[in-house]
């Protein structure tokens, strides 16, 4: 055998394979102990994003210290439209929130069940006195619900709003463009329901189970629960033309039916989490 071609020794590859071993070892650990925290940061980060929090929830901050992510109130929605949150949105695992584009609150409970069920004050009608209200959030006066206006106490016992709806596409809002709507108000499939007076005042039914027929949109209008939250008024364009327009009012509680039951994609008015109302 000639001396270029020399047999390796067994220990040698041995100690070879064990230093490569070792170092692959160290390079997985390296990966897992970097790559965990920065996974995790990717849902805390999700978690600051505004989510719409059911009807009586108390400021950010106190909700998520306060709620103990119990689900009562997901439980007696008769609509279904408090959600818990998953692990992809951080600090609001197991939070409740309310997806409005999905299924907004109508204040089909009439008496906003979900406050009712609450055990930690998380949701509630009235804040305590120490936790102070922010400019803008408290109701002027109790919120009138339409499907008890005819009773002797229609009004909500909302102290403060979740949010406040905004048209914040008004150039593809079909009023703007003066349109009608004829049909389901949402793409064949959509599942969110809702109460119509006219049909049942107790028994919420599939949206698009209830067609309209109207020569201008005005389904954000005519589905509001809140008495005098919107309206659709006359707006004078710069060039001297007028147009329809929705037009929010300081009722607005939040509940988001208007973003839910507008039939453009993506929807021309949408309820901005935690949003106040700013006299103008």
């Amino acid at each position: 055998m000639s001396e270029d071609k020399k047999p390796v020794h067994p220990v040698i590859n041995k100690r070879k394979l064990e230093d490569r071993r070792r170092f692959m070892r160290t390079v997985v650990l390296g990966v897992v102990s970097v790559g965990i925290p920065l996974l995790g940061l990717t849902p805390m980060a999700r978690g600051w994003e505004s989510r719409m929090r059911p009807p009586g929830a108390l400021d950010e901050t106190d909700f998520l210290s306060s709620c103990i992510k119990c689900g009562q109130c997901v439980q007696v929605c008769p609509v279904s439209a408090i959600k818990l949150d998953d692990i992809t949105h951080g600090f609001g695992i197991g939070v409740p929130y309310i997806d409005s584009r999905a299924q907004a609150c109508d204040f089909s409970c009439d008496a906003v069940q979900c406050i009712l069920a609450c055990p930690t004050g998380s949701l509630t009608y009235n804040k305590p006195a120490f936790l102070p209200v922010r400019a803008g959030a408290k109701m002027s006066q109790p919120p009138i619900l339409l499907a008890k206006e005819k009773d002797p106490e229609p009004t909500l016992n909302l102290a403060e709003r979740t949010g406040l709806a905004v048209v914040v596409r008004p150039d593809s809002c079909l009023a703007r463009q003066g349109k009608g709507f004829k049909g389901a108000a949402r793409a064949p499939g959509f599942a969110g329901a809702m109460r119509f007076i006219e049909v049942d005042r107790w028994k919420p039914i599939p949206l698009n189970d209830h067609p309209f027929d109207v020569e201008l949109c005005d389904l954000c209008v005519r589905t509001c629960p809140i008495k005098g939250a919107i309206s659709l008024e006359t707006m004078q364009g710069k060039d001297g033309s007028s147009y329809k327009l929705p037009i929010v009012h300081e009722a607005c509680v939040g509940c988001g039916v208007c973003e839910m039951v507008c039939p453009t994609e993506p929807a021309s008015i949408v309820v901005e989490a935690r949003k106040v109302w700013e006299a103008v």
